[in-house]
């Protein structure tokens, strides 16, 4: 079982910034492609941004691109998502996902992660 455990969340005027983090112990982190999703209250999950197994490719949502840049690490088990130019918009709980680290193709559907975090608040005020 994979174990995620996001950090890094909060409130922040519009413009402001945040940076969140999600670390893992598994052992095998670098197979896996990592992704971050959110869920405002009453919405469905959507997706934000994803990065490769290698951290060589990423991919992001149109609503975050140029202002979201997502990372990782692997020799430290991490991957982060840095948030700029946050707006009222971006407010919501922010999930951190992990695929089944068979070193697939990018994914951008909820379904094709079995690993979650516990989710972590942004809260963006106008």
């Amino acid at each position: 079982q994979v174990q995620l455990v996001e950090s890094g969340g909060g409130s922040v005027q519009t413009g402001g910034s945040l940076r969140l983090s999600c670390a893992t112990t598994t052992q095998s982190f670098s197979y896996f492609n990592m992704a971050w999703f959110r869920q405002a209250p009453g919405k469905a999950r959507e997706f934000v941004a994803v990065i490769r197994w290698d951290g060589d490719s990423t991919f992001y949502a149109d609503s975050v691109k140029g202002r979201f840049i997502i990372s990782r690490d692997n020799a430290k088990n991490t991957v982060s998502l840095q948030m700029s130019n946050l707006k009222p918009a971006d407010t919501g709980i922010y999930y951190c996902a992990a695929d089944t680290g068979e070193k697939f193709p990018m994914a951008t559907v909820p379904s094709r992660y079995p690993h979650w975090g516990q989710g972590t608040q942004v809260t963006v005020s106008s």
